[in-house]
């Protein structure tokens, strides 16, 4: 199954999304330091909830993350991945973290500003 790969910026907290890694030595370069490679986070051990739950309507997949969307600590947004397709939603503050997507195998991600990368798989 194809994965959302992730590289943020320790410093500037810069983030990019990687459509094809080159698994060289040289990695990618901001701030004059290497990016580190954002993993997803599956269980969840905080008050606040990351992992996107999901409910099939029809031809849909009904996507929300009960979570809280304050100024400083929000889900900024939540994509779904399948074999052959990616699709995105993003949120500001105030916004409810909710999107509808295709029913189709994949992976479901959210990300959070604060606590960044949780995910779900979609069987």
């Amino acid at each position: 199954m194809r994965e959302l790969m992730l590289k943020k910026c320790n410093s500037c907290g810069s983030l990019i999304k990687v459509i094809k890694d080159c698994h060289c030595p040289c990695n990618f370069i901001c701030c004059d330091e290497k990016m580190r490679e954002v993993k997803p986070n599956t269980v969840e051990a905080s008050f606040e909830k990351h992992i996107p739950t999901f409910e099939v309507v029809g031809d849909n997949l009904n996507v929300k993350v009960n979570h809280v969307m304050e100024d400083n600590h929000y889900i900024e947004w939540i994509s779904f991945v399948t074999e052959t397709s990616e699709y995105l939603k993003y949120f500001k503050p105030g916004d409810t973290p909710e999107a509808i997507f295709p029913n189709e195998k994949g992976i479901l991600y959210a990300y959070c500003n604060m606590h960044e990368l949780w995910s779900i798989e979609v069987k």
